[in-house]
């Protein structure tokens, strides 16, 4: 299995190691062609991307891609701060981007002290227990996901169910529906073969993604590939490899709306 672009990864723009460059160089390295600086969200309370940055930050995009030959999309992981599918990326910070990711985080400003009880503290302290979130935990995690994808032109939702709990068949029709593409993380197993199944069986799209925080992660596709040899999904359904890059929802409404 061969990795066409790697949309996840970070800079010290955020809390990554290497630079944009060092990120992009190593993308072309590994043979891909295309690779997404996306650093952490506005509202992260530690490691968040910085709106007086942006335009630093795109000109070493610029740079980078005229050194290197290679397409660089810049992005954002942006976070989910409330269960009615309101995020970190503002309107106005639309056109700043060309790619679109959301997932939640813990260390956050949120929308309200609900929000955060609900979304961030209930799945963390079941996470930090062993223990699985009740129910009502788990459909409120449901309902923010979903309203995120409705609500946002969002492209890759990331690490789906690491410290947190949802309906993943539920988000993933969701994401079929809309055209939002699911990440396989390969910096934590965040689901399992079996989860995955779940998911793939919506129709739903999938995208392989380092998360890198350093240059020589970039590309790695070590987990995706332990996970893809346990689990029953077609290829066809993962649209980053063997030469193959996503029709993504944000550059068609960007086209359309800003």
């Amino acid at each position: 299995m061969k990795l066409t672009a790697d949309y996840h990864t970070h800079t010290p723009y955020s809390h990554g190691k290497n630079t944009v460059l060092e990120n992009t160089a190593a993308a072309k390295k590994r043979g891909l062609t295309q690779i997404g600086i996306t650093d952490h969200g506005f509202n992260h309370l530690l490691f968040g991307l910085k709106r007086k940055n942006l335009s630093n930050l795109k000109n070493e995009i610029k740079e980078a891609e005229k050194i290197t030959g290679i397409s660089v999309l810049m992005g954002m992981e942006s976070n989910i701060i409330s269960c009615d599918g309101d995020t970190d990326m503002r309107t106005s910070d639309l056109e700043n981007f060309d790619i679109y990711l959301c997932g939640i985080h813990e260390v956050l400003k949120y929308k309200s002290f609900s929000d955060m009880y609900n979304i961030m503290f209930k799945n963390y302290a079941a996470y930090k227990l062993g223990k699985k979130p009740s129910q009502k935990v788990i459909d409120l995690t449901t309902l923010a996901y979903i309203n995120v994808i409705k609500n946002n032109p969002v492209d890759i939702i990331t690490h789906i169910n690491y410290k947190c709990c949802c309906n993943l068949k539920e988000v993933a029709q969701c994401c079929a529906d809309y055209g939002t593409y699911l990440e396989i993380n390969t910096k934590k197993r965040h689901v399992s073969a079996e989860e995955l199944n779940l998911m793939a069986s919506t129709g739903v799209g999938f995208v392989i993604n380092s998360d890198a925080h350093s240059a020589e992660r970039v590309g790695d596709t070590k987990i995706a590939e332990e996970l893809l040899a346990e689990a029953n999904i077609s290829l066809d359904q993962i649209y980053n490899i063997e030469g193959r890059l996503p029709q993504f929802r944000f550059a068609e409404y960007k086209k359309s709306r800003l």
